[in-house]
């Protein structure tokens, strides 16, 4: 099993850090450091996070890292972290891939 980061949620992680790296650098790279390590505990277990209820599909599930909702699809044995998305927005209407 492998967890791999689709190209536009490292591209939203790194948004999250550079934005939040503006008021606090200590918290931006602790909060990435806490949402990395949360797909890292998805390795042997990836359907430990829950199916996201907007999209009705088992593959497609999240675990949260306050405030991110961070999603991923699972595919076999492989997991791919799709989105890193601020709990407050709304999910776009088709699931990211």
């Amino acid at each position: 099993m492998s967890v791999a980061w689709a190209e536009t949620a490292a591209d939203q992680l790194r948004a999250v850090r550079d934005y939040l790296s503006r008021s606090s650098p200590a918290y931006a790279q602790a909060l990435v450091n806490r949402i990395i390590a949360r797909t890292e505990a998805l390795d042997g277990q990836p359907r430990f996070g829950a199916e996201v209820p907007e999209y009705g599909d088992e593959s497609i599930r999240e675990v949260f890292e306050h405030p991110y909702r961070i999603i991923y699809r699972v595919t076999g044995d492989d997991v791919q972290v799709v989105a890193v998305i601020h709990s407050a927005r709304r999910l776009p209407p088709d699931p990211p891939v």
